[in-house]
């Protein structure tokens, strides 16, 4: 079975303190199309999975030093938690084990002795959600969204790019007993019955709840500068031309503009022409879009 498509080569970190168990995984992946990467203990674990990004984790749960279950709660807590999905390929058959497994962060729980062809049915199905899932997030930071993931305790689990930058402002521990609480309240109501959590300059608005379960949330950063100061900086316009491209926005016409403001429409007319070229369009509503989108995301 070939777990591989077309252009996309699958890693695989394979994590056990087995010599015999790491070489039969091992074979049967790479005879599966995969790239095998290998850890004896947690800490290698760790330090490979950051460095490297694999597609997939195998991890045993008996190991020495840091075994698998705080391993995969470490690559999953934390800012820089990886998104890589993680299964568990272990000898603990009891339950409170894979129950131990599945809340640390792993997607699925395996016993040993591994069946080959279970595991790379298994393997295949995880990795191609991860992708999906991560080109989900990716258009995210494409389109400059600002959306944020935690686990039902309030930690960071991932997010866009740029909430993630925006959240680095936020001081956690002086809101903790707040945070805890509006945390526990996105998880007990619906969407419209959870208020926003203000902390200075950052707004969290609850969004809604995930299968995992995470909470996710949007992220919204207020700016103390005025909207024509936004757009003059952004364009690189003159405070006039700010303010008719700030009119603009609100649909303004070019008669309404010159009443606002005290202008003549040929004056109006003449501030639009530099501010089409400045922000390199030619129409009104290519303007007001570029400008709300500016606006939107202060």
């Amino acid at each position: 079975m070939q777990l591989t498509d077309a252009g996309q080569k699958c890693i695989a970190l394979v994590v056990d303190d087995n010599p015999d168990a790491l070489g039969m995984i091992s074979m049967a992946l790479e005879q599966s199309g995969i790239t095998v990467l290998i850890a004896t203990d947690g800490q290698a674990a760790i330090d490979l999975a950051h460095r490297v990004d694999p597609d997939v984790i195998l991890m045993d749960a008996v190991m020495p030093g840091i075994d698998g279950f705080e391993t995969c709660r470490v690559l999953k807590s934390g800012p820089d938690a990886v998104m890589t999905p993680i299964v568990f390929m272990t000898g603990l058959t009891e339950k409170e084990h894979i129950l131990e497994g599945l809340n640390s962060g792993g997607v699925d729980y395996i016993t040993k002795p591994v069946v080959v062809e279970e595991l790379i049915a298994r393997l295949s199905t995880h990795i191609a959600n991860s992708r999906l899932l991560q080109s989900a997030r990716t258009a995210l930071d494409s389109s400059g969204r600002s959306v944020l993931a935690f686990d039902t305790e309030g930690r960071l689990l991932w997010g866009s790019q740029r909430a993630r930058d925006a959240f680095g402002a936020f001081d956690l521990k002086s809101h903790r007993a707040g945070w805890t609480s509006w945390i526990a309240a996105c998880r007990a109501q619906p969407v419209s019955a959870v208020p926003p959590y203000d902390a200075g300059a950052l707004t969290f608005q609850f969004m809604g709840m995930t299968p995992v379960p995470e909470v996710l949330v949007k992220l919204i950063r207020r700016s103390s500068d005025r909207k024509e100061d936004v757009l003059a900086r952004s364009f690189n316009l003159t405070p006039r031309e700010a303010e008719v491209l700030f009119w603009l926005t609100l649909g303004k016409t070019n008669r309404d503009i010159s009443a606002i403001l005290g202008l003549s429409a040929r004056t109006v007319n003449k501030h639009l022409e530099q501010v089409f070229q400045k922000m390199g369009i030619d129409n009104r509503t290519s303007a007001a879009v570029m400008a709300d989108r500016v606006l939107n995301a202060e």
